[in-house]
C-alpha cells in the first residue's frame, strides 16, 4: 500500500509543480467523468419511484421518514414545518390541498395545524430499496431473458471468433490473386452503419426462416470486419518459419491452424471475446426486429416489460440494468489483462 502511495503523490521536485496541479485536477475529472455515471446509477437503483420523481434529484437514495398517527390509517410522512414564532415543529401530513398542507402533531393528532409548503421540509433518511432487485425476479420472466442472453453471447462470440480467425489466417498467411482487394473490402464494411443492412438482413433471415428464433439473433453478427482485421493484424506478427517447419512435419492445414496459430493468438482472441460479449450482451435492435414471441426475448429486449403504455418503472429499470451490467465487468475484468498485449501486437506490422 505504501508502494501505491509513494507512487501517487510523486512530484516534480521537492514542491508541488504547476504541471503537478494540472495532472491532478486532469486524472480527478477524468475520473469523475468515467464512474460518476455507473456510481450515479447504482444509487439510483435503490430508490423509490417517489425519489426517481423529486426535483432537484438527490444522489443517495433518501426516503421521507414516516410515523403511525392514532386514528389514520396508513404511516403519515413527516415534515420539519416552520412556525410563525420562529419555532420549528415535526409534524404529520394528513392531506395537501393546493399550496397548504393540513398537518398534524403525532403526539397530540386532535389539532390540525395548516402549514404552506414552502415553510416545510421532508424528514428524510437513507433506505435502499432492496425490493428493486427482489420483485423484478418474482414477478416477471428475467431469468428467462438471462438465459436467452447468455446463450445468444455465448455461442455468438464462439462462432464470430472461430469464422473471424479463420478469415483472418488465410488473409495473413495464404499468397493468392486479389488477397489485398479482399481485405480493402472487408474494411469498407466498417463504414456501412447497421441501420442500412437491416432490410437486406430481414430479408435473408425471413427466407431462411429463422424469425422467432435466437440463431436468427446470432447468424448474421458472427462475421465481423473489426474482428478479421485486429487477427490478421496480430497474424502477420506469427513467423512464417513456424508454419513451414509444421508443415516439413507432415501437419496438416487445420493442425497448423489449431494448434499453432490459435494458440499463439490468445491475446487478440480475448480482445476480439471482449469486444464481442459487450456487442451481443448489449445489442437491442436486431433482436427487436427478429423476436416476437416474448419467450425469446434477450435481457435487453426483454427490459421493455417495466415499460408500459401509462406508466415506466424506471426504478426497476435501473435494478436490473445494473445486474444485466455484472456479466459484462466480470468478462472484462478476467480478461482486460489481454486487451494491451492483444492491441499492441495487432500493430506491430
Amino acid at each position: 500500500m505504501s508502494a501505491v502511495s509513494a507512487f501517487l503523490l510523486r512530484r516534480r521536485g521537492r514542491g508541488w509543480h504547476w504541471t503537478d496541479v494540472i495532472t491532478w485536477i486532469w486524472l480527478i475529472s477524468g475520473v469523475f467523468l468515467m464512474f460518476g455515471p455507473a456510481v450515479w446509477l447504482v444509487f439510483s437503483s435503490f430508490k423509490t419511484p417517489a425519489a426517481l420523481a423529486e426535483f432537484p434529484p438527490s444522489f443517495l437514495p433518501y426516503v421521507t421518514e414516516q410515523a403511525v398517527v392514532p386514528g389514520y390509517d396508513k404511516p403519515l410522512p413527516l415534515y420539519n414545518v416552520a412556525m410563525p414564532d420562529g419555532s420549528t415543529r415535526v409534524l404529520a401530513e394528513v392531506r395537501r390541498i393546493g399550496i397548504i398542507g393540513q398537518m398534524v402533531d403525532p403526539k397530540q393528532p386532535g389539532e390540525i395545524v395548516k402549514a404552506n409548503i414552502k415553510d416545510r421540509t421532508p424528514v428524510r433518511q437513507v433506505e435502499f430499496a432492496g425490493g428493486n432487485y427482489t420483485e423484478p425476479f418474482q414477478r416477471f420472466d428475467f431469468f428467462l431473458f438471462l438465459r436467452n442472453s447468455v446463450f445468444v453471447t455465448v455461442v455468438a462470440t464462439a462462432i464470430t471468433l472461430l469464422v473471424n480467425s479463420m478469415a483472418a489466417f488465410a488473409l495473413s498467411k495464404y499468397q493468392f490473386p486479389g488477397r489485398t482487394a479482399v481485405m480493402l473490402m472487408i474494411l469498407a464494411t466498417l463504414m456501412v452503419p447497421l441501420s442500412v443492412i437491416v432490410v437486406p438482413l430481414y430479408s435473408v433471415i425471413g427466407t431462411l426462416n429463422l424469425f422467432d428464433s435466437l440463431w436468427g439473433v446470432i447468424l448474421p453478427t458472427v462475421a465481423t470486419p473489426t474482428g478479421v482485421f485486429l487477427l490478421r493484424q496480430y497474424m502477420l506478427t506469427i513467423p512464417d518459419e513456424l508454419l513451414d517447419a509444421a508443415r516439413m512435419d507432415k501437419a496438416s492445414e487445420w493442425q497448423i491452424y489449431w494448434r499453432i496459430i490459435l494458440p499463439l493468438s490468445a491475446p487478440a482472441l480475448a480482445v476480439l471475446a471482449i469486444f464481442s460479449v459487450v456487442w451481443r450482451w448489449n445489442d437491442f435492435l436486431w433482436p427487436l426486429i427478429v423476436l416476437s414471441r416474448k419467450e425469446l426475448y434477450t435481457l435487453q429486449v426483454g427490459l421493455n416489460v417495466y415499460a408500459g403504455e401509462l406508466n415506466v418503472q424506471w426504478h426497476y429499470i435501473l435494478a436490473m440494468t445494473v445486474v444485466s451490467m455484472i456479466p459484462v465487468v466480470l468478462i472484462f475484468v478476467f480478461l482486460q489483462r489481454f486487451i494491451t498485449t492483444g492491441i499492441a501486437g495487432s500493430g506491430l506490422k
